[in-house]
């Protein structure tokens, strides 16, 4: 019985209670404040400006590391092309989920994913070497990152076109 009046009279205890706290309506404004409006010329300080320094064009080392990079994304690239029309067979071939058609379609179609790997380690570290050379010159965009951010796109530009196939063929066999 007490619970029954406890249960009834909660409800209207808190709704008396916070009325009491949602009767105050001095909010102050979110209109824009003097302080906050933008005022001056916006003109910068004349002498204070130092021009920024013309970087060094890439090094030798880092050229080597770059070709490098390069030549073995396109050791994988050649090795997923290899390994395409075998894997594009198979995955039309195969039969519902779980036969062997089905079960050597995955098979292939995980063969094709591991040749790419090649390219998506290469991919990862030149990635890796862009950030670090943009975050040591953010004021501008030097040679070598210019080099790394010209080999990282012919890179990823093979990448992007095996991820797409992958996809595809993946999504034939769901």
């Amino acid at each position: 019985m007490i619970r029954a009046i406890l249960t009834a009279i909660a409800p209207l205890t808190i709704a008396v209670l916070l009325q009491g706290c949602a009767a105050s309506t001095d909010y102050p404004s979110l209109a824009v404040r003097p302080v906050e409006r933008v005022e001056g010329s916006g003109l910068p300080a004349t002498g204070s400006a130092e021009a920024i320094p013309t970087l060094p064009p890439a090094s030798a080392d880092l050229t080597s590391r770059l070709s490098g990079l390069v030549a073995v994304a396109r050791k994988a690239h050649t090795n997923f092309q290899a390994k395409q029309a075998s894997t594009e067979r198979a995955v039309a071939a195969a039969g519902p989920a779980r036969s062997d058609g089905w079960t050597s379609a995955e098979v292939a179609l995980s063969d094709l994913q591991t040749s790419r790997s090649g390219a998506l380690t290469a991919l990862a570290e030149l990635d890796q070497l862009y950030v670090d050379e943009r975050a040591a010159h953010p004021e501008q965009v030097s040679p070598a990152a210019a080099a790394i951010a010209t080999a990282r796109e012919q890179v990823d530009g093979w990448v992007s076109t095996e991820t797409a196939l992958v996809s595809r063929l993946g999504a034939r066999l769901r």
